[in-house]
């Protein structure tokens, strides 16, 4: 894997763990941490040994939010050109669940990378919102998009814009993250969870991502279409093969990813 500098990555086990490391900034996103978050992700994605992967960041905050100063001036040709956006969109094809591990800020384009992931634990004191609007702008990589699909129309607009911060309880109600964790055990937490992840079949994993995000953007018709194939598919995996035969001898089950 290429050398970084704007993230940390570790590996062991079949997790994975992506830390954003601008700490002295917040952790700040910039053009050139979403690339590394993107290159390191599709990495781990083709990694056999990986089975999982765990996003969060280093020091104070998850992340602040995006790098004002590197757009501030910038015109709209010059964002045309850039394309700044196509790292993001590939955030949507990575495979294997991404669990977010939150603590602290996730403001802006940190809350969207956030709601990226498949999964999202958060420390008792962190804090999620978009202020875009605060600024004469608005999200624009996914945010309007994937907060609306999680909490629906009215309850998205009034955080959009308004540009208040929510709290980590106000997002568990919401149902935009999954666990409120004590902040000294927040990463110890989301490891003991990837764990569980770990032993399970990763194909079968891989093709539940898959449905279940189909399931976000299809009728129920067609989701269950989608879903019916992958289950239909699952019968040519050794991993099919061998959980039912293991549930027949009522032993525990030896998965190998096939």
């Amino acid at each position: 894997m290429n050398s970084f500098e704007m993230i940390e990555t570790i590996s062991s086990n079949g997790i994975a763990h992506i830390q954003l490391n601008r700490p002295k900034v917040l952790n700040a996103i910039n053009r050139q941490m979403v690339k590394e978050i993107v290159q390191a992700l599709e990495f781990f994605d083709h990694d056999d040994d990986v089975k999982v992967i765990i996003l969060s960041g280093k020091g104070r905050a998850f992340a602040a939010g995006a790098d004002i100063d590197e757009m501030a001036n910038a015109s709209t040709i010059q964002l045309e050109l850039m394309n700044q956006f196509v790292d993001w969109d590939k955030l949507t094809f990575i495979k294997k669940p991404i669990i977010g591990a939150v603590h602290g800020f996730a403001l802006g384009g940190a809350f969207e990378l956030a709601l990226c992931c498949d999964m999202l634990f958060a420390s008792e004191d962190a804090k999620f919102g978009f202020p875009e609007v605060n600024i004469g702008v608005m999200p624009g990589a996914g945010g309007t998009q994937r907060l609306t699909k999680l909490i629906g129309k009215t309850r998205a607009l009034e955080w959009l814009w308004t540009g208040e911060q929510m709290t980590a309880n106000q997002a568990y109600e919401l149902g935009i993250i999954n666990r409120l964790i004590a902040p000294e055990v927040l990463i110890e937490e989301t490891y003991k969870f990837a764990e569980k992840i770990v032993n399970q079949p990763a194909l079968s994993i891989r093709f539940i991502k898959e449905s279940v995000h189909r399931a976000v953007d299809s009728t129920i018709l067609e989701g269950m279409y989608f879903e019916r194939k992958n289950f239909s598919i699952l019968f040519s995996s050794e991993d099919q093969k061998e959980g039912m035969k293991a549930f027949l001898e009522k032993r525990k089950a030896q998965f190998t990813g096939k």
